[in-house]
C-alpha cells in the first residue's frame, strides 16, 4: 500500500502540471469505502432523523442543522465496516454508529464555543447562529440521546465501551485547555491530547464492531490499536492541514489553531527544530493567539521541517493501523478498511 500523503508535499504551483497520477480524488475514494455498507448507511441516516425528534423545536432545528451539514461520517463508517467485517449481521450496530455520530456531534457543538469557532464544515458554526447557550444545551441532548440509544442496544459492553470513551474525551478537551497558549507544550503532552480528543472515538467505532460480533478480547484491542492509530493520524494531517490548507477546502479558517494558541505537531517541531529567532517567533504566536503573525509562523514551520515531521508520523500511526487488520478477515469490509486508512493519511480536507 502507498501511503505518500499529498498534506506532507508542497502545493503545486499554478501554470505547472504534474504527470504523476496521484491518488484517486477524495470524493471518489470515499464513495468506495462506503460502497460495501450503502444500505447501512442509508439506515444510520434514517435513524439519525428520528433520534432529532424532540417537543422542543429548537433542539430539532438546531440538530437538522448540524446533521445535514455532517460532514463525512468517518467514525459510523468505521463501526459499520468493522461489524461487517468480523460478520456481524444483525442490526445493533445501525443504532451503535448513530450513537457514535451523536457523540461526535456533540463535542463539535461544545468545542465550538470553548474555541469560539464561527466556521465548521464551510458553515457557520450553531453557536454563531443560536448563541453558546443554545449549542451547548443542544450538545447536551445529543449526549443524552447517545445513551438513550444505548440503552436500547442492550449491550452492557457497548454501553461500558461508550461510557469510558466518552469521559476520556471530555479528559481529552480539558487536557487540551491546559495547554492553550503554551509553548512548553511537549510533543508527548501533546499526543496525549489527540488520544483522547480525537483518537478515542475512532478508537471506540473500531472496537465496537468486533464486541458486536461476539469477537475475543484479542481482536478487539487489535481493532482498538487500529482505530486508536488512525485517530490519532487523522488529527495529525488536520495539524498540516491547518497551515497547508484552504478555508474552501477544509471548511474552518486557516489559522484556527494558532488563533486558538493551541500548540499542535508542526509548531512543536519548529519550535524544537528551528533556529533560536524561528522558535521565538513560534512561542510568541502560541501567547498570544494573534494571526496576524500566522505568515512568519507558516515560515517557520515550513523552515524547520515542522509539515514533513507531522506528515511522517500521520504516516507511522497509518501503518501501525494497517499491521492490526492483519487477522481480520479477507473481504471486501476488510478491503475497506484498509483503503479507509490510506484516504485518512492522504486526505486534503
Amino acid at each position: 500500500m502507498t501511503m505518500n500523503p499529498l498534506p506532507g508535499r508542497s502545493p503545486p504551483r499554478p501554470g505547472r502540471a504534474s504527470s504523476a497520477p496521484g491518488p484517486a480524488p477524495e470524493p471518489d475514494r470515499l464513495a468506495s469505502i462506503r460502497r460495501p455498507v450503502e444500505a447501512d448507511l442509508a439506515a444510520v441516516d434514517s435513524r439519525i432523523i428520528e433520534n432529532l425528534e424532540s417537543k422542543v423545536p429548537l433542539i430539532r432545528e438546531t440538530g437538522e442543522y448540524l446533521i445535514s451539514r455532517g460532514g463525512k461520517r468517518l467514525r459510523p463508517l468505521l463501526a459499520l465496516l468493522t461489524a461487517r467485517a468480523f460478520g456481524h449481521e444483525g442490526r445493533a450496530h445501525i443504532d451503535t454508529a448513530v450513537i457514535i455520530e451523536f457523540i461526535h456531534t456533540a463535542t463539535l457543538l461544545h468545542d465550538d464555543v470553548v474555541d469560539r469557532s464561527t466556521m465548521r464544515r464551510g458553515s457557520e458554526t450553531a453557536n454563531s447562529i443560536w448563541g453558546d447557550e443554545v449549542s451547548v444545551l443542544v450538545g447536551d441532548f445529543l449526549f443524552s440521546r447517545a445513551f438513550q440509544l444505548m440503552v436500547g442496544v442492550g449491550s452492557l459492553p457497548v454501553m461500558r465501551l461508550m461510557a469510558d470513551t466518552t469521559n476520556l474525551i471530555t479528559e481529552g478537551e480539558v487536557l487540551q485547555l491546559a495547554n492553550r497558549h503554551d509553548p512548553d507544550t511537549t510533543e508527548a503532552r501533546y499526543l496525549e491530547v489527540v488520544g483522547c480528543k480525537t483518537g478515542k472515538l475512532f478508537e471506540a467505532a473500531a472496537r465496537v464492531g468486533a464486541v458486536l460480533a461476539g469477537r475475543s478480547e484479542a481482536d478487539e484491542r487489535r481493532m482498538a490499536d487500529f482505530g486508536a492509530s488512525l485517530g490519532t493520524a487523522y488529527q495529525l494531517v488536520d495539524d498540516v492541514l491547518d497551515y497547508r490548507g484552504s478555508t474552501a477546502a477544509i471548511g474552518k479558517n486557516i489559522g484556527d489553531d494558532l488563533a486558538d494558541g493551541q500548540p499542535t505537531l508542526p509548531l512543536i517541531h519548529a519550535m524544537r527544530a528551528g533556529s533560536r529567532a524561528t522558535a521565538q517567533t513560534v512561542r510568541e504566536a502560541i501567547r498570544t493567539g494573534d494571526v496576524g503573525q500566522l505568515p512568519e509562523v507558516i515560515d517557520a514551520v515550513e523552515s524547520s521541517g515542522g509539515i514533513e515531521y507531522t506528515a511522517a508520523s500521520a504516516r507511522s500511526y497509518v501503518q501501525r493501523a494497517c499491521k492490526a487488520l492483519r487477522d481480520v478477515p479477507d473481504n471486501r469490509f476488510r478491503a475497506a478498511l484498509a483503503s479507509f486508512a490510506e484516504f485518512v493519511v492522504e486526505r486534503t480536507y
